[in-house]
């Protein structure tokens, strides 16, 4: 018996690189994926923790990008703990790592083609 799955629903920012690789995968391989854009459609502090709860904070901040580089000394040491990290992704969601994909209930961060050929062998 084939196993239907629920909609996907895939969280980032449009311009982002890896966004647009993720889409472009899942699209190339006919994957129905709805986008929801932080920017356009924002988040909310459940989600956020929803997403968290499952990835670790830690994980979901993304310290790598520019928007975190851009951010002040006092900023970053404020995110340094779960409350901190969660006010500063909804005041700036660019500092949430991209993309995440809501897969069967499941939150899945980043991207890479061998990660995700990995998750839709399941």
């Amino acid at each position: 018996m084939r196993r239907l799955s629920l909609p996907m629903t895939l969280y980032g920012i449009p311009n982002c690189a890896t966004v647009k690789k993720a889409r472009a995968w899942l699209a190339d391989r006919g994957h129905a994926v709805i986008f929801h854009d932080f920017k356009k459609q924002g988040i909310d502090e459940a989600w956020l923790r929803l997403v968290a709860k499952q990835t670790g904070w830690q994980a979901l901040l993304n310290t790598r990008g520019t928007t975190w580089r851009k951010l002040g000394d006092a900023e970053k040491h404020a995110a340094g703990n779960e409350a901190g990290a969660i006010a500063l992704m909804l005041a700036q969601p660019s500092v949430i790592k991209r993309p995440v994909l809501e897969r069967d209930g499941r939150y899945h961060l980043g991207f890479t083609e061998a990660d995700y050929t990995a998750l839709f062998a399941l």
